[in-house]
């Protein structure tokens, strides 16, 4: 019979279809408490684990400096664990159950200024010169215009990509599909975009994507290209493809847009996960009144 732990793990890439990396992150936080429970009360198995087993954890965990933020998360792993062993009848208590996770002081999204992401698409204009080039073009473009995640981007098959109705079949979390709708000046550049990979390789990997090999696009080109180009053009501190999903999801709302559609198109489980960029949005309209209005 397999551990509790690695039923689980199988549980999460199987059933649940979460990707490795998302498995990964679980694995060790339940490795670094299983260490835990090991070293200082002798528990070979965290399967019996007490609610004072996980309480001392947290509380190491402070200790050491971590942030709330991440205990947060790791207490959230253990909860999934154990919510699981109680679904499959290993346990018939869960020691997660009454436990407070520490508060977590809310970030808001940070975000490209439009004015800024204008002058940064126009620049890249000029700029595909070489492959290079034209990947970075393609990138910022389809990340500020549908905004998707990096690895849903990286993923991204030609034939999700349905030119003649002008949408991107995204397959996002747990293996749910979304469509994306795509202006036309984007359709345009994935259409010359895809002649161009024509004209230089004649044998290329399914995804939408690749390098100046003809290779498949991975995660860490795509991050430090985004992050160079993005440095260019912002001030901010933070730079990277997640910055461009942000600045699409907050110049929608800031234009109007439906929260619940916003949702949809960011491919969000839950409504709540979308509320946070309405902060934006109402420091934007905060600052309007208090310009405008004359008793602002």
């Amino acid at each position: 019979m397999l551990s509790s732990v690695s039923a689980f793990l199988n549980f999460l890439r199987f059933e649940k279809r979460y990707s490795q990396h998302t498995v990964l992150s679980y694995e060790t936080d339940l490795s670094q408490f299983s260490l835990f429970a090991r070293d200082v009360y002798a528990l070979d198995d965290i399967e019996p684990a007490q609610p004072v087993h996980i309480r001392s954890w947290m509380a190491q965990l402070k200790g050491e400096g971590q942030s709330s933020r991440t205990i947060v998360r790791k207490l959230s792993s253990l909860r999934s664990f154990y919510k699981y062993l109680l679904k499959t009848g290993r346990i018939s208590t869960v020691p997660t159950a009454g436990l407070t996770a520490p508060k977590i002081s809310k970030r808001l999204p940070v975000f490209v200024k439009e004015n800024e992401m204008s002058e940064l698409i126009q620049a890249l204009e000029a700029s595909t010169e070489d492959w290079k080039g034209w990947n970075a073009r393609m990138l910022i473009t389809l990340f500020y215009s549908t905004g998707m995640r990096l690895s849903e981007l990286i993923q991204l098959k030609e034939k999700q990509v349905d030119l003649s109705r002008m949408l991107i079949k995204v397959l996002g979390k747990g293996n749910k599909e979304r469509v994306i709708p795509i202006h036309p000046a984007t359709r345009q550049l994935l259409l010359t975009y895809t002649a161009e990979k024509r004209k230089r390789w004649t044998m290329l990997p399914e995804t939408l994507l690749v390098t100046e090999t003809g290779k498949k696009l991975y995660p860490k080109y795509a991050y430090l290209l985004v992050k160079k180009y993005l440095g260019q053009a912002s001030t901010l501190e933070k730079k990277s493809p997640h910055v461009l999903r942000h600045s699409f999801a907050t110049h929608l709302l800031n234009h109007g847009a439906d929260l619940n559609a916003v949702k949809e198109l960011l491919g969000h489980a839950s409504l709540a996960a979308t509320q946070v960029y309405t902060h934006n949005t109402i420091e934007k309209l905060k600052e309007a009144h208090k310009k405008a209005h004359p008793k602002g």
